[in-house]
């Protein structure tokens, strides 16, 4: 599957699903036009999140997409600060330190080979448009209740990144690619992303964007736990600082 196509599916499964939980949550799903307006541009900045992320997989390593994509929290205070006019958070310290405990951990080396680089440069991306998907949907707060926003965005989402996707459902599918992305879109999307959109109604949104970087410090203490993958020094140590900054954050 290409990244489109799985953006494509993945989204509009997700919106799918947690658009039935918001319909037996006895939420008001038939949004007027007016609200369907409003969630286009969240909707088509989610999409190049979602794309870019995804696309950039297929470049450079997952050490370099999770480190470069969870420089979200930077550059939503920026964009807080610039285009909000909010302070910046005296908490963009000890999160930066997070974040450079979590490029230690990941491993993260600078290569400069060409494929790579337009990886890297993918996930910058998916970081900047993150940043701005989650200033925009907390714009909407006050406006929509948390699921059906949250499946209008991902369903915008699905529907302006299907027509670049070609046939998603053509014939000789992997369904084994196909159980994957239905994976990705109940745990990670419907699940993982509303949590994250309710979050953002209740804190700033690099908070939250800094406890999920403790992501990769679970994948590599699961790595660990199930696979018997060693924890290198560098790790710990990565691990150790994420921790602390997250920590500090948080007080």
């Amino acid at each position: 599957l290409s990244p489109v196509e799985v953006t494509a599916l993945r989204l509009l499964v997700a919106g799918a699903l947690v658009g039935v939980v918001a319909r037996v949550a006895g939420n008001r799903v038939a949004l007027p036009a007016c609200e369907w307006a409003r969630l286009v541009p969240i909707g088509i900045t989610a999409a190049l999140h979602f794309l870019a992320f995804i696309a950039s997989l297929y470049f450079t390593t997952v050490a370099h997409a999770l480190t470069l994509t969870y420089t979200a929290p930077l550059f939503i205070a920026a964009l807080s600060f610039l285009v909000l006019g909010e302070p910046l958070p005296r908490r963009t310290v000890p999160a930066a330190a997070a974040l450079v405990g979590v490029a230690v951990l990941a491993g993260f080396e600078p290569q400069l080979n060409r494929r790579m680089l337009l990886g890297d440069a993918l996930a910058l991306g998916a970081a900047v448009t993150f940043a701005a998907y989650s200033l925009l949907g907390r714009r909407e707060r006050a406006r929509l209740p948390l699921l059906p926003y949250a499946a209008g965005v991902y369903l915008v989402a699905g529907l302006v990144t299907a027509p670049f996707a070609g046939s998603l459902l053509r014939p000789g599918l992997p369904l084994h690619a196909l159980g994957a992305v239905c994976a990705m879109a109940l745990v990670p999307s419907a699940l993982g992303h509303t949590l994250y959109n309710a979050s953002i109604r209740r804190l700033h949104p690099s908070i939250p964007n800094l406890i999920a970087t403790q992501e990769v410090t679970l994948g590599v203490l699961l790595a660990w736990i199930l696979l018997g993958e060693p924890i290198t020094w560098s790790a710990a140590a990565g691990a150790a600082l994420t921790l602390l900054g997250v920590s500090v954050v948080l007080r």
